[in-house]
């Protein structure tokens, strides 16, 4: 009898063993934003249901995960199974055949994805990165300042009409300032919305012919409005803010009208934060000549570099972390107002999401279909983006840019020379 216990123990560790050895281990590269670190959070819920695979996670800021990413992919070391990439590098990393392109599993909602996601994680007519959630840019206004001041914004304002309600609005003297924008320079700081109003004055980065466009009057009118704005009704020291800064300025009732992220409709209107979270409304971001990329377009998402070994199980989890299901599955743990949002259209025609951000998810909605990454400025661009240019240069590009504009913000007007500069 002893023997036999002995015996169906050693089977048991056995195969317990065996199971181990023959689990797959993925190797995921990802980002300490909160939507991902909730992701790791339900790792339990994915195992559960795949216990072949096992999920290790490799968790950085967002200038390190793409340091890492990049170097592993270029040499080719299969570090990583699975990669959290944006709009910017997928159709760059995929033009260099350094992604495997997306076959959606049987039952996957390819469909039910935005169409302007999928263009934006798409290159030659394929997918090779699925959206794990998105976000445009919008306005948000301070309904209670605009009434006391008897002024309205509409659903489309100009960027005219936003400097007259800012100008009204505008009381430095009791803590409020007119309009709150990024000024900290980078090419995914105050550049992401710079570049949107250059788009919307009727410029863009490069033309045609891959001339660049900055010394343009176009280029120079949104700049120098751009900064006078800023120093005539924002806060001290716009060239140090940017999202987090202008967040907790506008929780603590300093900031009148904010243009910028989505996403951030949902933090401003979280009254557990903030007493003036119901005095918030929203609108479209601000156009001028035109809408063609008056808001940005940014996902981040779930790409397979072609050097891992795993691709079929990096399909099952990528596929998993960007359904319907897995939206579903954040609703039951954390609630609809903590889900990811951006990516599908079903997020937004659910009632209980709708129950609670109803009041924007509208506007986001109609932010992220008008954006077109493709379709991106009003005279034709060879580029792909709406916020950068799709091409590895624009780092440096970028960057550049987006420091010669911060030191404007905080030396005085801008003149042409600030900007003819950098066409070397």
């Amino acid at each position: 009898m002893n023997l036999m216990k002995f015996s169906l123990k050693v089977s048991a560790v056995t195969i317990a063993a065996a199971s181990c050895v023959s689990a797959v281990e993925l190797n995921i590269a990802t980002v300490n934003n909160g939507h991902m670190t909730e992701m790791q959070k339900l790792t339990p819920e994915f195992e559960r249901v795949h216990p072949d695979i096992k999920l290790n996670w490799h968790v950085y800021n967002e200038g390190s995960l793409r340091m890492r990413v990049i170097a592993d992919i270029a040499a080719e070391s299969g570090k990583y199974d699975v990669v959290t990439i944006g709009m910017y590098e997928t159709p760059i990393w995929a033009k260099r055949d350094w992604l495997v392109p997306i076959t959606p599993l049987e039952g996957y909602d390819v469909d039910d994805i935005l169409p302007a996601v999928k263009a934006g994680l798409s290159y030659s007519g394929s997918l090779f990165a699925l959206p794990f959630y998105g976000e445009s840019s919008i306005t948000m206004y301070r309904k209670d300042l605009l009434a006391k001041h008897g002024v309205s914004m509409v659903d489309r304002p100009t960027w005219e009409q936003v400097r007259e309600i800012a100008s009204k609005i505008h009381d430095p003297h009791n803590g409020v300032y007119g309009i709150c924008l990024r000024g900290k320079p980078g090419w995914g700081d105050n550049m992401a919305l710079v570049s949107t109003m250059i788009n919307s004055f009727g410029g863009q980065w490069f033309n045609n012919e891959w001339e660049p466009q900055i010394d343009s009057p176009q280029w120079q009118q949104a700049v120098s409005f751009y900064i006078n704005l800023l120093q005539e009704y924002g806060p001290p020291n716009s060239a140090r803010n940017s999202f987090n800064e202008i967040l907790t300025l506008s929780r603590e009732g300093k900031c009148g009208i904010w243009v910028d992220a989505s996403v951030a409709a949902s933090f401003i209107s979280d009254s557990s934060e903030s007493k003036y979270a119901s005095e918030w409304e929203f609108s479209q971001a601000p156009s001028q000549v035109t809408s063609k990329g008056a808001n940005w377009l940014w996902s981040w998402a779930l790409a397979i570099p072609v050097g891992t070994t795993e691709s079929k199980a990096a399909l099952e989890f990528i596929s998993w972390a960007t359904s319907k299901e897995y939206i579903n599955l954040v609703a039951r743990h954390n609630g609809w107002s903590n889900v990811p949002t951006g990516t599908r259209k079903s997020t937004y025609q659910n009632p209980e999401f709708l129950n609670v951000a109803g009041h924007f998810a509208d506007i986001e909605l109609k932010a992220l279909s008008s954006a077109d990454p493709i379709d991106n400025t009003y005279f034709e661009s060879p580029y792909q983006g709406i916020q950068f240019v799709s091409i590895p240069e624009f780092i440096s590009i970028g960057g550049t840019t987006a420091l010669k504009i911060s030191e404007a913000l905080q030396g005085g007007s801008v003149k042409n020379r600030h900007l003819v500069q950098l066409k070397s």
